[in-house]
C-alpha cells in the first residue's frame, strides 16, 4: 500500500484492477433473482449472466486503475465481487495484470 495513503484506507479505491481483469469475470453466479434485478439493466450484459463490460472492465467501475477507484453499484454489487478481497489470490491476479504491486 502506498505510503501516502492512511494506514486505515481501503487499498481497493486506489486499485480496481478487479474489476478491470476479465468480461468473464463480473458474472452472476449465487445471487438472488430480486438481488439481480436491483441491478440497472444497462450495467447487465446481454446474456443477463454477468456484469456488462467494455472491454474487460466493468461497466460499473469508476475513475482510473491504480490511482483513485470506486464502484458505481458498490452496495448492489455481484457476489463475486463481494468475495475478491485485498490480498487474495484473484486480486494479486489482477494487480499483476496492470503492473500493481501484490498487496
Amino acid at each position: 500500500m502506498s505510503d501516502l495513503l492512511p494506514p486505515d484506507a481501503n487499498p481497493c479505491q486506489t486499485c480496481g484492477a478487479c474489476c478491470a481483469y476479465s468480461a468473464n469475470w463480473p458474472r452472476f453466479t449465487v445471487e438472488e433473482d430480486a438481488d439481480l434485478e436491483l441491478i440497472p439493466a444497462e450495467l447487465v450484459n446481454e446474456r443477463l449472466s454477468g456484469m456488462r463490460c467494455d472491454g474487460d472492465r466493468c461497466s460499473a467501475l469508476k475513475g482510473e486503475i491504480g490511482k483513485a477507484t470506486a464502484c458505481g453499484i458498490y452496495a448492489l454489487r455481484p457476489e463475486v465481487c463481494r468475495t475478491c478481497m485485498p490480498g487474495d489470490p484473484e486480486c494479486a491476479m489482477a494487480r499483476r495484470k496492470y503492473g500493481l504491486p501484490v498487496l
